[in-house]
């Protein structure tokens, strides 16, 4: 290293500069603590934590409103004399609260990754000790994750205010549990038709509308064709029309094996043998968005 004062330096000499780069000789961490390391931030991010405050103001009002109906049906049973149980199943408030999440779906499975494609960043992912099924394993439980913390909470409220109640202990319990399988199938599945409907463009305002036409347009037609068929003493296909929508496919999936009462029209919701096509449905639609999640980042530039 030159000793030579900066001001005396002679005009087009060359001088070499020791800034103390040093090789790393500490652990390396691996595969497993960077998947954890995305799945986290992943998380985080779908609730706006480590992000500008603007980032917060909607998963966080979503989560308010979620709450806040279960907090006021508690009440509502608390304080009505002789009531005996919540006016509401566990597992029916996902399905009536379907449009708030259908929302959070649709504002943050963009975020999770169409960020990563408008930007580019993830070659930037691939160059750490990370290969595509980390990233695609860590997207899909973190968005997984943040749905099943949407639906799992206000259904905590729920079972805390009926045991605060001293409503019979047993069935809340079986109840709540019920309630809680319910929407991690849910979460899983939503999740994963979220990210692969935001994976396809860069643009958020596009998967936005994506993940919203989706949700909401399916269920419209299939209701809407489930209510004519009830009408028109068409009541055997009913059952089959709500294999066509994901949220008609937990609703009858619950009232197949949860012991749910279905939202179809005359509450002619499928049983046991029809249910298991309804669960075959719902895992071949899981399995269908891990498969062409791992296609659409089989290139790394993408």
């Amino acid at each position: 290293m030159s000793t030579q004062p900066l001001g005396g330096q002679v005009p087009g000499t060359t001088r070499i500069h020791n800034i103390g780069y040093r090789n790393y000789d500490g652990p390396r961490l691996g595969r497993a603590y960077a998947r954890r390391s995305l799945y986290s931030q992943s998380l985080r991010g779908a609730f706006g934590l480590g992000r500008s405050a603007k980032s917060k103001v909607l998963p966080m009002i979503l989560l308010g409103i979620m709450c806040m109906v279960a907090a006021i049906i508690v009440a509502v049973a608390v304080a009505t004399p002789n009531m005996t149980d919540l006016p509401l199943k566990y597992t029916r408030y996902a399905i009536i609260m379907q449009a708030l999440i259908a929302l959070f779906l649709a504002s943050q499975a963009p975020q999770s990754v169409s960020r990563d494609l408008r930007f580019k960043s993830v070659p930037l992912y691939f160059s750490r000790p990370i290969e595509r099924v980390d990233y695609v394993l860590a997207k899909f439980a973190a968005m997984a994750s943040a749905v099943f913390v949407l639906t799992a909470a206000p259904l905590v409220i729920l079972y805390a205010g009926a045991l605060l109640a001293e409503f019979d202990f047993a069935d809340q319990t079986k109840g709540f549990a019920q309630g809680l399988v319910s929407v991690a199938v849910l979460s899983v599945l939503f999740g994963g038709i979220g990210l692969v409907l935001a994976a396809f463009t860069p643009r958020r305002g596009f998967g936005v509308a994506a993940v919203i036409a989706t949700l909401t347009i399916t269920y419209g037609a299939v209701s809407t064709v489930q209510a004519i068929a009830w009408e028109t003493g068409s009541a055997g296909v009913i059952q089959w029309l709500g294999l066509f929508s994901p949220v008609t496919l937990i609703d009858g999936l619950q009232t197949a094996f949860l012991g749910a009462t279905s939202a179809f029209p005359g509450g002619e919701g499928p049983g046991a043998g029809v249910g298991v096509v309804y669960l075959l449905t719902v895992l071949a639609l899981v399995a269908g968005s891990y498969g062409v999640l791992m296609r659409r980042y089989r290139k790394v530039g993408l």
